[in-house]
């Protein structure tokens, strides 16, 4: 599933090819993805593209009458071709532009969207209770600290709950967790504030860092055959269920938590 750097790659990939230029016309070959998209998206054809922006895993394509905001779901892609390529299979949503580029949304599970908003409306439902971007000031230790206070959840459960942060995967939580020593399990009410002041530097250095690895892969979102290059990782306990920890050889066990699975070292993290 494409995690905040991933949707953050994207938006550096695709808005150079669309700040600045006109939406020619919208094509919906299909409508039914996670949510029906509604016809109010076609407001947007023959408005210029005034910028391109990210809201947790959503993608804003901003013009003057209202944004499209796009989410890539589990399985969703984008990329940025040649308007005369023809249609690949899963090809649900083209943006077609007056440089004779398109923006394509490919998503084979459908489980991604693409949503209107008006600016003289009230914020889509799915926006109003994002908490704040994970590498910005609003995120904070004391912030995380006093939330948490009382609560028996899981640590790991916690920060991927995006109305306390967003963005905030299961991969990038896997890593942030075991960079501040802090086990997974560990009630989100019991951690302290100077170990969540730790964890809170490391979910920002572990998303900055996927962001500056995910850069070198810019140029991908328009290869010829539009295929976009999401970016290989070094991941010190993620997916590594039963191979050596780096740091003390013991081997990384693996646990079900809140349904998504969770990698840990029962010697580093406590």
């Amino acid at each position: 599933m494409p995690e905040l750097p991933e949707v953050e790659v994207t938006k550096l990939g695709i808005a150079p090819f669309l700040e600045g230029n006109i939406i020619s016309k919208i094509v919906v070959h299909q409508p039914q993805l996670r949510w029906l998209v509604p016809d109010e998206v076609h407001l947007a054809s023959q408005q210029t593209i005034r910028s391109v922006t990210r809201r947790a895993k959503y993608l804003f394509i901003n013009t003057d009458l209202g944004a499209l905001v796009m989410h890539l779901g589990m399985s969703g892609k984008m990329r940025v071709v040649d308007t005369s390529l023809p249609r690949k299979k899963h090809d649900h949503i083209e943006i077609e532009l007056n440089t004779g580029k398109k923006l394509v949304l490919n998503d084979a599970r459908r489980f991604g969207s693409c949503l209107w908003q008006s600016p003289d409306e009230e914020p889509l439902k799915i926006l109003r209770a994002l908490g704040p971007e994970p590498l910005t000031d609003d995120f904070n230790a004391k912030l995380l600290f006093d939330k948490s206070r009382g609560k028996l959840s899981p640590v790991k459960t916690f920060i991927m709950d995006n109305a306390i942060v967003v963005g905030v995967g299961n991969i990038y939580a896997n890593e942030s967790l075991f960079k501040s020593g802090i086990d997974p399990r560990r009630a989100a009410g019991k951690v302290g504030l100077k170990r969540y002041q730790l964890l809170t530097e490391n979910i920002k250095l572990v998303l900055a860092n996927a962001i500056s690895q995910g850069g070198t892969t810019l140029k991908d979102f328009a290869q010829a055959d539009g295929n976009p290059g999401y970016f290989a990782q070094h991941l010190l306990v993620y997916g590594r269920a039963g191979e050596e920890c780096e740091v003390c050889q013991t081997p990384i066990r693996s646990k079900v938590i809140g349904q998504r699975n969770t990698f840990y070292c029962i010697h580093c993290q406590k």
